[in-house]
């Protein structure tokens, strides 16, 4: 079930180049949408989940695939539906007649990169078999745990417009996830480009491995350690007070989300060949990271207020720090 420990990428590729072939490989299927694969890049060497939140047909299932393709790495999906069952995601003991005992049958969850497909489509028993994996990288069934292998990942895909036969993620649920993207319709000139490339055959199963397990450990460890100034922890701290208060927010930032707020803005630093964080990593990934965590107050939601327009306000108006505070 591990992954095999070896690297993809050519001798002497700096990690900021290992991440940019990965990327180039991903647009080969997803055209025109570099800025969501990068933003799928960073959840991943952040150590995070992603949840792909948009209307059919726009390239969620595509882009999962094409990420899983791209690392030497195991990948699994688990299609979710109203009559799948957690064992089917974690796995089940089976009475072996054999050797007279039992043995555990891993589920789907077992890979590295798991896409769960159109995941509020299961019940909230099954979704809650999920929260143990993402949260603390092990499988626990019948009180015997099981650690899942490195790198690990859940890429979860929700359709936010058919609501019958759906059961929407609790907050406790989505807090497990470090991001929330949209795909987004793509530009005419990217659409006129997917129609001549693939209008013979799809490209995604001629994708190669250009990375592994190693290349991504060493992003994970390089994030792990990119410097971010005092100055910087108290911006975000600040920002989580400021959601907290906040009159058109009932639920503001956990300390959970100001942590996934600090892994990812180390994450884009690396993406973009810093070792240290600046402010505008915070402010760049501030959106994706946080507005499905914000619960808008009741009149808010009566007002149709965007979760991602009140943080931009809270932005705007925080005291920034200066770049003497915020640099080594």
């Amino acid at each position: 079930m591990v992954a095999r420990e070896r690297s993809v990428a050519l001798p002497g590729t700096d990690l900021a180049g290992c991440l940019e072939a990965i990327a180039s490989n991903i647009e080969r299927v997803i055209q025109g949408k570099g800025d969501v694969i990068r933003l799928v890049l960073i959840c991943l060497i952040a150590e995070g989940h992603l949840l792909i939140e948009d209307v059919p047909g726009v390239g969620k299932t595509s882009l999962a695939k094409a990420l899983a393709l791209s690392l030497d790495c195991r990948w699994s999906r688990i299609q979710f539906t109203p009559d799948l069952l957690p064992s089917d995601v974690t796995g089940v003991n089976v009475y072996s007649r054999a050797q007279e005992t039992f043995e555990f049958r891993p589920g789907g969850i077992f890979a590295n990169i798991v896409l769960g497909d159109e995941i509020n489509r299961a019940s909230p028993k099954t979704q809650a078999a999920l929260l143990e994996a993402m949260e603390e990288g092990q499988v626990t069934v019948d009180s015997t745990t099981y650690p899942l292998p490195t790198p690990f990942m859940v890429i979860a895909t929700q359709n936010p417009i058919e609501h019958e036969g759906t059961y929407p993620l609790p907050e406790s649920q989505l807090d497990r996830f470090l991001m929330r993207v949209q795909v987004g319709y793509p530009a005419r000139d990217s659409e006129m480009s997917m129609l001549e490339a693939h209008a013979a055959a799809p490209l995604i199963g001629d994708l190669e491995p250009v990375a592994g397990p190693l290349d991504v450990a060493a992003l994970v460890e390089q994030a792990r350690s990119t410097y971010v100034a005092p100055a910087l922890r108290g911006y975000i701290v600040d920002l989580a007070a400021v959601t907290r208060s906040h009159p058109d927010l009932a639920l503001g930032m956990s300390p959970r989300a100001a942590l996934a707020l600090l892994r990812a803005s180390r994450a884009l630093a690396v993406a973009q060949g810093r070792d240290y964080v600046i402010p505008d990593d915070v402010k760049a990934m501030a959106r994706p990271v946080l507005s499905h965590r914000l619960l808008l107050s009741a009149d808010a939601q009566l007002a149709d207020l965007d979760p991602g327009e009140i943080l931009d306000d809270m932005l705007a108006r925080l005291p920034v720090p200066t770049a003497r505070q915020a640099t080594p």
